[in-house]
């Protein structure tokens, strides 16, 4: 056996022992007191800390703050540090060279200049049987594999480890360690480190609060990235608009915008090659190669989260297939099948060293904004709009084939289509505009969130028609979706100006008789019968069908759409007999060319029910909807949106019946059904919330009534619009049940 005594006092050694450099506090250094609490609480527990997170979240400018309170505490009258040791563990040199220098300055018996192993190892010994308070900081540790040999013991207690890193292995909560994660900046951190940290340079008149917020946002809050955009505003004399305008520009590079010149703080490299510093380490460990090629393509996702699953759809692995590097000079002409296996491995490389996150495995992957520009800028310049399709085509293969079943999955991908097209313009416009475009306005329409599927429709219609052409076909068609979007919004008068324009374009540049200019004429059709234009609703729908049954046939499922669409016309013009008469035949021959259970065939039958009910056979009426209702259930699910719909229409048809109670029942639940599933600002909702209000009034529950009728007013109102033909009804009901209330 071998021991080392430590040196007593009075030797030559002289107290206290610092190696290496703690860094100097950051410029306007915010202390981020919750981690620190975390830090300090762990090591009151006798608990190492291991502070993990993004390159540039400031961990160590943390760690540093830490050392430098617990070095300086015999200044407050506590015990201070005796020896401290800041080492950057990137590389087991630097900790071998660390160590055996702190071994040489202590003097340790058997510590050689020559032999820096063994120094380093007394060293380690010394440390848990000391008596000393002690400090090693491991600064930036890449890998942790040849780490555990060379991580000091606190033995006694008296000593602490604080190691710093960017990964999220499970071996660093283990071993008596704590793993703690620093996070980005808060808003109140942002604002409050741009305020002090301009006024300090004499520049406080370039703050501007309102501004702040909005830089923070476009950084993603990363502490390194604001220090550069700061260091910026001060050299430069720029204000924040104008800082912003630059950050907001995507020709803008971030070497320009967080340039070398701007680190003040001694970080040491640009924000760039610190954000991407661990792609080597993960192309290193990737045997795939599909690493940056699958970084390419999550770079041009929302940074707040994309679907995981997006990567193994078939898309995405013929894509990636081609996209990684060959692995031998004779695979350059052939591509091997990428699995999913070698996804998910890739992936997991790239969370493992926070490239990119995710909370579980099911939920979205997300990538810090700067990360995403950093990575998109090292996509060569003739990739990137390969790589935009690519991902384009992953997510329209993700898309549910009803909005209503995957809400939540819905909203996610038209978030991502969206910030994927603002990014890669005119990648999806070009040759042609890609389905997904037209995905997201159809599904905002779905989601009831007709204001936003307008203003989308709108920029769809300006970009095509200054890309394309105005009589392009993909033009044509954001014409018509924009029409279909107005028609929605109840915007009925603008719904019908376009649509006439549509048509006009339709039979000039495609001919008459083409199948997208039947289906314009078909849709003037409806926008007269929304306007109330309903001799002109009948005459289109009858020329309509005419042209269907002489282009396309008289069974072809366009045409059975415009026999139904005329007999809707016959309705609205009080020919009741005549509209239920096409109505069996609609019902009849899409029962015969469809099948009985087929979508549009449940719809044929429910609107026969309507016309049952208009010509006074209430019960015919009340038989039918029960029996869609079962259909709908029974074929489509009992959450789906038709069949909430038969539903709703079952209840009305109880009321009309005289089944008060039974229609108030089925209303009740109705609406709770419709929150449930579409959400309690979805206007179908709304019209139950009506509809219930109905039949509180059939029941006598004035009171009832009245409060259910504002709320739907108010409702309608914030919702749809002060104009929108559904408030300028409920605002009509609610008049008449003030009357009814002797109001």
């Amino acid at each position: 056996m071998h021991v080392h005594p430590a040196p007593v006092r009075g030797s030559s050694v002289e107290w206290p022992v610092w190696v290496g450099d703690v860094p100097r506090p950051a410029a306007a250094f915010q202390p981020r007191t919750q981690v620190s609490k975390k830090a300090k609480a762990a090591r009151g527990e006798g608990r190492d800390v291991v502070l993990s997170g993004l390159g540039g979240v400031g961990k160590s400018q943390l760690a540093a703050a830490l050392a430098r309170e617990l070095r300086d505490q015999e200044r407050s009258g506590e015990a201070g540090l005796d020896v401290l040791v800041w080492v950057r563990a990137t590389s087991i040199d630097q900790v071998v060279s660390a160590y055996a220098e702190a071994a040489d300055r202590l003097q340790l018996p058997g510590a050689v200049p020559d032999d820096e192993d063994e120094a380093a190892r007394l060293f380690l010994r010394w440390l848990t049987a000391t008596d000393r308070r002690w400090l090693v900081v491991l600064d930036d540790i890449s890998d942790p594999d040849w780490l555990w040999e060379w991580w000091p013991d606190c033995g006694s207690g008296r000593g602490w480890v604080l190691a710093t890193t960017r990964r999220e292995d499970a071996q660093f909560s283990g071993g008596g360690r704590a793993l703690i994660r620093i996070g980005l900046y808060t808003d109140s951190e942002v604002r409050a480190y741009l305020k002090r940290r301009l006024t300090d340079a004499g520049q406080g008149h370039l703050h501007q609060p309102d501004r702040a917020g909005e830089i923070a946002a476009e950084l993603g809050h990363l502490p390194l990235a604001l220090g550069h955009a700061a260091a910026y505003l001060i050299n430069k004399r720029r204000t924040m608009a104008d800082y912003l305008s630059l950050l907001r520009d995507t020709g803008s590079r971030l070497g320009d915008l967080l340039p070398e010149s701007a680190d003040t703080e001694g970080y040491g490299r640009p924000v760039t090659a610190s954000l991407l510093l661990s792609l080597d380490a993960v192309e290193e460990a990737d045997t795939s190669h599909l690493a940056r090629p699958l970084l390419h393509l999550a770079s041009l996702m929302d940074p707040l989260g994309h679907p995981a699953t997006a990567w193994t759809t078939p898309k995405a692995l013929d894509h990636l297939r081609t996209a990684r590097p060959p692995q031998r000079r004779w695979l350059r002409k052939h591509h091997p099948p990428v699995t999913e296996t070698e996804v998910h491995k890739a992936l997991e490389h790239l969370r493992t060293y926070a490239l990119i996150t995710q909370d579980t495995d099911t939920a979205p992957l997300r990538m810090h904004a700067l990360v995403a520009r950093a990575v998109r800028e090292t996509i060569p310049t003739g990739l990137l709009s390969a790589t935009a399709r690519a991902a384009a085509d992953a997510l329209t293969s993700l898309w549910p084939r009803h909005d209503h079943e995957e809400r939540e999955l819905a909203a996610l991908l038209r978030a991502n289509v969206v910030h994927l097209d603002r990014l890669t313009r005119p990648a999806l416009w070009q040759p042609t505009i890609h389905s997904c475009v037209y995905r997201v306005s159809g599904s905002l329409t779905e989601a009831g969130l007709y204001r936003q599927a307008v203003e989308y429709d709108e920029t769809a219609l300006r970009l095509s028609s200054s890309i394309h052409g105005s009589d392009h076909p993909d033009t044509l068609t954001a014409r018509h979706n924009l029409a279909a979007s107005y028609g929605a919004a109840g915007r009925i008068q603008d719904a019908l100006d376009l649509r006439e324009r549509v048509l006009t374009d339709y039979e000039r540049v495609l001919g008459p008789d083409h199948p997208d200019t039947l289906t314009a004429r078909h849709n003037l059709a409806a926008s007269y019968g929304a306007a109330g234009r309903i001799q002109d609703a009948l005459d289109l729908g009858e020329r309509v069908l005419t042209d269907y049954e002489r282009v396309l046939g008289p069974d072809h499922p366009d045409t059975l759409d415009a026999r139904h669409n005329l007999a809707i016309s016959y309705s609205d013009a009080g020919r009741i007999q005549d509209a239920l008469d096409l109505r069996e035949r609609v019902l009849a021959d899409r029962e015969r060319v469809l099948g009985p259970d087929h979508p549009a065939t449940l719809t044929a039958r429910h609107n026969l029910a309507v016309s049952y009910g208009a010509a006074g056979r209430i019960q015919d009426a009340l038989d039918l909807r029960e029996r869609v209702l079962a259909d709908y259930e029974r074929v489509l699910g009992t959450d789906h949106p038709d069949t909430l719909d038969a539903r709703h229409n079952l209840a009305i048809s109880y009321g009309a019946a005289g089944r008060i109670q039974d229609a108030l029942d089925l209303g009740e639940r109705v609406l709770a059904d419709r929150e449930r599933v579409l959400g309690p600002d979805h206007p179908a909702t709304l019209t139950a919330r009506h509809n219930l209000a109905v039949s509180y009034g059939a029941a006598g529950r004035i009171q009832d009534v009245l409060d259910l009728r504002e709320r739907v007013l108010a409702d309608r109102e914030r919702v749809m619009g002060p104009d929108h033909p559904a408030t300028l009804k409920a605002r009509h009901n609610l008049a008449n049940s003030y009357g009814i209330a002797g109001r």
